[in-house]
């Protein structure tokens, strides 16, 4: 699924959960403390999911590929590597303990 089909997705099931809490609201009334703090929590969760939705439209544009860097097939210059030691060899004219 593409990140569009998932927010699409997380919107419609805040929905459920928005209508479903007012539901609640009304059976239990909308006086009690927990009812408010689940109202809040869903109001929080929408604002959440709208600054979420902003980001990734913002971030979601064409795919951008890196710039290609052509490596030569040519051998290096082996004078660049005259004062080098080989990598866990130990250094050249000395002897491994």
């Amino acid at each position: 699924m593409s990140v569009h089909d998932e927010l699409t997705t997380v919107q419609r099931c805040l929905d459920d959960l928005v209508r479903s809490v007012g539901r609640l609201e009304k059976q239990l009334g909308s006086g009690s403390l927990e009812v408010r703090r689940v109202r809040s929590d869903a109001n929080h969760l929408r604002e959440s999911l709208a600054l979420l939705r902003e980001t990734a439209v913002a971030t979601a544009g064409p795919a951008k590929r890196p710039d290609l860097v052509t490596i030569s097939d040519t051998p290096y210059d082996p004078s660049l590597w005259v004062d080098t030691d080989d990598e866990g060899l130990g250094a050249r004219d000395r002897r491994a303990p």
